[in-house]
């Protein structure tokens, strides 16, 4: 059963998971785990993309307008702060596999999550620590975005 699993599961990874979905194989059904497991693979294939669809993309609890959890409000109005206010969000609560699988995803086991350009960067306790040093308004410069505090600056001198 295991080695079984083990080459329903490789066949899937290489196969991008095209030929994992429910049936026979060998002439047998394959086990709930193995398709567990490729629609896992199809999951990190998602977000893969879904990371680099937008310049900023937020998995979060809830929504920019209606934050469920006080990391991801942290998290809005620190972008909200700099003018960032278009970028993509995902809400974590409405998707129980994409709440886990994002955590696969990145390696990193709490939401909320920021990417900027496709790339992890952290979570509410790194983009605030980039915003006090002021990192942020620099990384944010890298995506174009020029940040609002900066505007702000020029404006008081």
């Amino acid at each position: 059963m295991m080695n079984s699993l083990i080459r329903t599961t490789a066949r899937c990874i290489r196969s991008g998971a095209a030929a994992c979905v429910p049936g026979q194989a060998d002439g047998r059904m394959w086990p709930a785990s193995a398709r567990f497991l490729c629609a896992a693979a199809d999951l990190q294939k998602d977000l893969g993309e879904m990371v680099k669809k937008d310049k900023v993309v937020v998995f979060m609890k809830g929504t920019p307008a209606q934050p469920m959890c006080g990391f991801s409000n942290a998290v809005v109005q620190i972008l909200r702060m700099h003018g960032v206010d278009s970028y993509a969000a995902y809400n974590v609560l409405e998707d129980q596999d994409l709440r886990e699988g994002v955590k696969v995803f990145s390696n990193w086991p709490t939401i909320p999550q920021v990417y900027f350009n496709g790339e992890f960067v952290g979570g509410c306790d790194i983009l605030l620590q980039m915003h006090q040093n002021g990192d942020l308004v620099d990384e944010l410069k890298k995506l174009g975005i020029c940040s609002a505090l900066l505007d702000a600056e020029k404006e008081s001198k």
